[in-house]
């Protein structure tokens, strides 16, 4: 103890100017205070650095600090006089930032610390109070849902896009004919407008996950400062209000737990989550249309704007738009997985390893969004070869069901006709055939019950026009859900 005594009162000992120029030294170099002995080395600083992928948070985080500055000024925390400054600083750094004059400084770290820096330079002391009630922890825990917010906003924009381009080649094609495939083999025809529709199932729930999630990522963590809360008499549900992180009925949604809301991630992995699933049908999206367009099926031709050559095969016109998409979904996959691992073992509350949720977060929104606003404008330019399906469909005895439906309909159990029908099968690949070509006689040799009307089920289209029922591919079902979807969407 006597040491310890001895070395404080050594401290204050000291001359005067040697503790200047601590000082001076720490308000020069350093963000932090006069704790710190030395300053932080250049590899520190750029290893822990974030401000040159965090900036983008800018307009969040003057958003947000208008917001708490308003508050503050309510509640008396700060004067009136320092709010107007502050409003006024924040205004000309809105300004310098959308002209690209503001000069952002490794030295201050992030985006909270370079606006802050800056704002201070420009109000003086007003700045410095703006940071009254707060830390870092819960102001980058805002800023980051006050971003992502808006860009689920646009997401779920680009996702009605994408399905309003599906819709329109659905209804252009619902009488097309294309082969059904399970195990990639030829199934039953169905209309190439009811395979259409089917992603637009999956991206409306895409959509519906995006919402759902916006719903969650809009509570306010501010006012939860570092951990515990704060002794200043802050009204956060004002906030809240302002910053329009409210309820279906207007209820101002505040994170209600300090230490959870300055350390909570799970919105973001439940964005990047809901943004895998996209890209995932995306990715489905990709692999049957890189099917379709090659010379085996020939299906579609992709508009020349989304596809290159080859260097050295002059015929070549590859896919490279949902080549890539494929891709680029495994990135986004990745980052899903990086952000669930990134939180696993975090003790509460907040800790460094959290800077590292951005890139990923970012970079799945970039991903997302640049994909879907390609597919979109290459779904509208995709040709459709009509004959080149329907004679795939003739290939693969894709009436074969509606033959043993046809026998079921005559009394026969649907095991025996089902096995009826694989001697019929088996008799017209012998012959070459398609079961339609058969002879009446021959299939008559099969079943004494069938009649002349069985060609009436074994073609393509009497097959496509007999699944009549409610999400069946005949024609009048698919045109009634084309309506459907262009009801919801407006």
């Amino acid at each position: 103890m006597g040491t310890c005594l001895s070395a404080f009162a050594s401290y204050f000992a000291l001359p005067l100017t040697f503790i200047m120029s601590q000082n001076q030294f720490d308000k020069k170099s350093e963000a932090w205070s006069a704790l710190f002995s030395e300053p932080m080395s250049d590899l520190v600083k750029r290893y822990t650095s974030s401000v040159f992928f965090d900036k983008r948070l800018w307009l969040a985080d003057i958003t947000g600090s208008l917001a708490h500055a308003e508050m503050l000024a309510v509640q008396g925390v700060i004067t009136g006089v320092d709010h107007t400054s502050i409003e006024k600083g924040m205004a000309q750094i809105k300004s310098e930032i959308e002209s690209g004059a503001f000069e952002w400084k490794l030295d201050l770290e992030d985006v909270h610390l370079n606006i802050e820096a800056r704002l201070t330079q420009l109000v003086g002391d007003a700045g410095k109070r703006l940071h009254t009630g707060r830390s870092r922890n819960d102001q980058v825990a805002t800023d980051v849902r006050l971003w992502l917010r808006g860009e689920i906003d646009l997401i779920g924009g680009l996702l009605t896009d994408l399905q309003k381009a599906l819709l329109t080649i659905a209804e252009k094609n619902v009488e097309v004919i294309l082969p059904g495939f399970t195990h990639l083999q030829v199934a039953q025809p169905v209309s190439f407008g009811h395979h259409m529709l089917a992603y637009v199932e999956m991206f409306a729930r895409d959509a519906a996950r995006m919402a759902d999630v916006r719903k969650r990522v809009n509570f306010l963590p501010l006012g939860a400062a570092a951990l515990a809360g704060t002794s200043y008499p802050l009204d956060r549900e004002r906030v809240a209000r302002a910053l329009g992180m409210v309820d279906e009925q207007g209820q101002p949604q505040v994170c209600q737990n300090s230490l959870d809301a300055v350390s909570d991630r799970d919105f973001a992995i439940e964005f990047t989550a809901a943004a895998t699933l996209a890209m995932v049908h995306i990715s489905r999206f990709s692999e049957e249309l890189i099917l379709w367009m090659s010379q085996p099926f020939g299906f579609i031709q992709i508009a020349d704007r989304f596809t290159t050559g080859s260097s050295i095969m002059p015929q070549k016109k590859n896919p490279d738009v949902p080549e890539l998409a494929r891709g680029k979904t495994g990135r986004v996959v990745g980052h899903l997985m990086g952000l669930v691992t990134l939180m696993k073992g975090q003790p509460l509350a907040y800790n460094k390893d959290n800077q590292e949720d951005k890139e990923p977060l970012f970079d799945t929104v970039d991903t997302l969004k640049d994909t879907l606003r390609i597919f979109a404008d290459m779904v509208g330019g995709i040709t459709v070869k009509p004959e080149a399906m329907e004679r795939a469909a003739l290939k693969g005895y894709a009436t074969a069901t509606d033959l043993a439906d046809y026998l079921v309909k005559k009394g026969l159990p649907f095991r025996d006709a089902h096995e009826t029908v694989a001697h019929a099968v088996k008799a017209a690949i012998g012959h070459n055939v398609d079961l339609s070509e058969l002879p009446l006689a021959v299939l008559q040799g099969f079943n004494a019950s069938i009649e002349k009307d069985v060609f009436d089920c074994l073609s393509l289209r009497g097959s496509l026009n007999a699944r009549n029922t409610l999400g069946g591919t005949a024609p009048v079902q698919v045109r009634a859900q084309i309506a459907r979807h262009q009801a919801r969407l407006g």
